[in-house]
């Protein structure tokens, strides 16, 4: 999509312009660097001991759980 390289600010505009619903990441960081209060679209962050496919994959279900739940518009946690 052309996205790399982008801010996170710039990354939350670009996926509600483009029909996103939820962002999920695995940036922990992300939190501490946007007002929360100002979301557009409700971010999924994944946390695991680190960003390795091995160490997110059994995340992955909890992740489905939320996405497919009724989302506010505020920071989800799914934790390993």
């Amino acid at each position: 999509m052309g996205w790399t390289g982008c801010g996170n600010g710039e990354l939350l505009r670009l996926a509600v312009d483009h029909g996103f619903g939820v962002i999920v990441t695995v940036d922990q960081g992300f939190e501490y660097q946007q007002n929360v209060h100002d979301l557009p679209i409700p971010v999924v962050i994944m946390i695991a001991g680190r960003s390795r496919l091995q160490e997110l994959r059994p995340l992955v279900a909890n992740v489905i759980a939320v996405v497919s739940s009724h989302l506010e518009l505020r920071i989800y946690r799914v934790v390993s």
